[in-house]
């Protein structure tokens, strides 16, 4: 599924500067290097930090197929590259993003389950070309 490029509005800045580029689309802020995001920094018009964390979760939609929320929320856990999701151990990474989910939501938003965290590491895995299991 192909999601559409709306990064949070606290990086308006920094989704702004992308589009300017030509970078519309998760797959291109993917593909990007620390060179270019440091050119694009470099007018001071977008952090440069910011977009790192941008091209994290670009990689994570793109390369594992996840919605740009549950990327986000990956990234917030810790977890910012696919390389990362495929190692994560899925009980333990359920429980941290459980506990993340609490303090940044209370219990406004129901906590990722077990069987979600299961799918989101077998599809990082298998974006990797290691065994699902």
């Amino acid at each position: 599924m192909v999601h559409p490029f709306r990064p949070a509005p606290h990086l308006k800045r920094e989704a702004q500067r992308l589009r300017r580029a030509g970078i519309d689309s998760w797959e291109e802020l993917a593909g990007l290097d620390d060179a270019h995001l440091r050119h694009l920094a470099a007018s001071g018009e977008a952090s440069e930090a910011r977009l790192i964390l941008l091209r994290g979760q670009a990689r994570l939609v793109s390369a594992v197929g996840l919605a740009p929320e549950e990327a986000a929320l990956l990234l917030h856990g810790g977890i910012a590259s696919p390389a990362g999701l495929a190692a994560a151990d899925p009980p333990q990474l359920q429980q941290q993003l459980g506990r993340l989910q609490r303090r940044l939501t209370g219990s406004a938003v129901p906590p990722v389950d077990l069987p979600l965290v299961l799918s989101w590491v077998r599809q990082a895995r298998q974006a990797s070309g290691r065994s699902p299991n």
